[in-house]
């Protein structure tokens, strides 16, 4: 039986902090110079989208920001809210001073939705906040992205998560008044995955099943998280553990436990566009050349479940999961581009040769542009050794092929062009 009041709201809604100074975490956005705190400090707020996992922070900036700036705040649930309900608050707006509409799980809504957004974020009749923990590239319009500022929130780290456990043990109503000690946190942290929300409803938990004085172990928190935890919740609570336990399978080459954990998804009710596209993701970071028909089968789940839904489009995404899983692997597309950004990263801005330079006016070619290059179908073998990487870098090794037969082909044929100056 629950020690706390039916009434009572939950603790993570009871300690969600007020101003951005009690905030844990995001201070690359929130600190001394983050570019939400100056916005907040001019009253200047532009329309934006929160990107980050779930219990970050993205609901909380929301409500900071409408108290701070002083403006109504109105919150629609991509889930439950529709067409309708947006222009009935857009119609509220042009009768007050700017509101703020915050749209939770914005990926959710559908084309017709967000477009009935565009012209009140253009015209500045709303200032929009949307939050999501997926991509915005991949789930909001082009059109409406393009009126919007992206924020990207980062998980909570281990420094973040003991502050935001202490202070909330310290501060709220429910809890200061016993003795609670955490002599253990690894079970905390693993569980929670970097999300507020999850850590605290595991310590609320904790709090509700013992009476007196609380000494947290790892072993408590076991214990209390498996009577409780639910076996798949899509809004968030098992989310990013069951979908990184299906990646983490497929790459694994176990057909079996990926569609297991396929089957938890679909029976979740899971976005299938979800689903779909980490395969594509994953077809090309851990397969890639190694067998580049994984990504061609991928990319027509993805295309295929679009037009099916569901309840035909699960034999489709285990059609997909099965192949790939039973492909050979290999991640050296996706670890070259790695190394080259790293490489990017370190050197700057080289210059690029001359002889590989556009020269689309009659000045580039007086200062050289192009001049020297070698046009590769003009050679025997449709190959010209020349150099195309800056100097600076010249005979940096970036793709190393992998280990399969496929690429072996691949290694081979670099082998008998650039043997000398990449060492294949």
């Amino acid at each position: 039986m629950s020690l706390l009041s039916t009434s009572t709201p939950p603790l993570a809604e009871r300690m969600r902090p007020a101003k951005l100074d009690d905030l844990v975490g995001q201070q690359h956005l929130v600190g001394p110079g983050g570019i939400i705190r100056v916005a907040i400090g001019s009253g200047n707020i532009p329309s934006m989208i929160l990107w980050g996992p779930p219990g970050v922070g993205k609901t909380t900036i929301a409500n900071i920001i409408a108290n701070e700036v002083r403006r109504p705040f109105h919150t629609l649930s991509a889930v439950s809210a529709g067409v309708k309900d947006v222009r009935e608050i857009i119609e509220k707006a042009k009768l007050t001073n700017r509101p703020i509409l915050f749209i939770d799980e914005i990926h959710r809504f559908n084309k017709s939705q967000q477009d009935a957004l565009l012209g009140a974020v253009e015209k500045g009749t709303i200032t929009l906040i949307g939050a999501t923990t997926e991509n915005p590239s991949f789930e909001v319009n082009s059109a409406l992205l393009s009126r919007c500022q992206v924020y990207v929130l980062k998980p909570l780290n281990e420094s973040d998560l003991l502050q935001l456990l202490n202070r909330v043990i310290e501060r709220d109503a429910e809890l200061k008044g016993r003795k609670i000690t955490i002599r253990e946190h690894a079970a905390m942290l693993n569980i929670s995955g970097g999300d507020a929300r999850k850590i605290l409803n595991l310590l609320e938990l904790i709090a509700e099943s013992i009476q007196g004085e609380i000494v947290i172990t790892d072993q408590l928190v076991m214990d209390v998280a498996q009577k409780h935890i639910a076996i798949y919740d899509k809004s968030g609570e098992q989310h990013y553990d069951i979908i990184s336990a299906f990646i983490k399978s497929i790459r694994g080459s176990d057909p079996n436990a990926a569609v297991y954990y396929l089957a938890r998804m679909v029976e979740g009710g899971e976005d299938v566009k979800f689903i779909a596209r980490r395969m594509v993701i994953l077809a090309s970071e851990d397969i890639g050349n190694a067998n580049p028909t994984a990504l061609v089968l991928a990319t027509s789940a993805f295309q295929a479940v679009n037009v099916i839904g569901y309840p035909e489009a699960r034999i489709i995404l285990a059609q997909c999961a099965t192949y790939l899983a039973c492909s050979p692997k290999s991640n050296a597309s996706y670890m070259a581009i790695e190394t080259a950004m790293g490489k990017m990263n370190e050197t700057g801005d080289l210059p690029v040769p001359l002889a590989v330079r556009n020269a689309p006016t009659k000045l580039m070619k007086d200062l050289d542009y192009g001049k020297g290059y070698q046009y590769a179908h003009g050679f025997e073998g449709n190959f010209a050794s020349m150099e195309f990487l800056p100097e600076a870098i010249s005979g940096t090794k970036f793709y190393d092929p992998g280990k399969n037969p496929r690429e072996e082909e691949l290694r081979n044929f670099l082998r008998s062009l650039w043997k000398e100056k990449y060492g294949y």
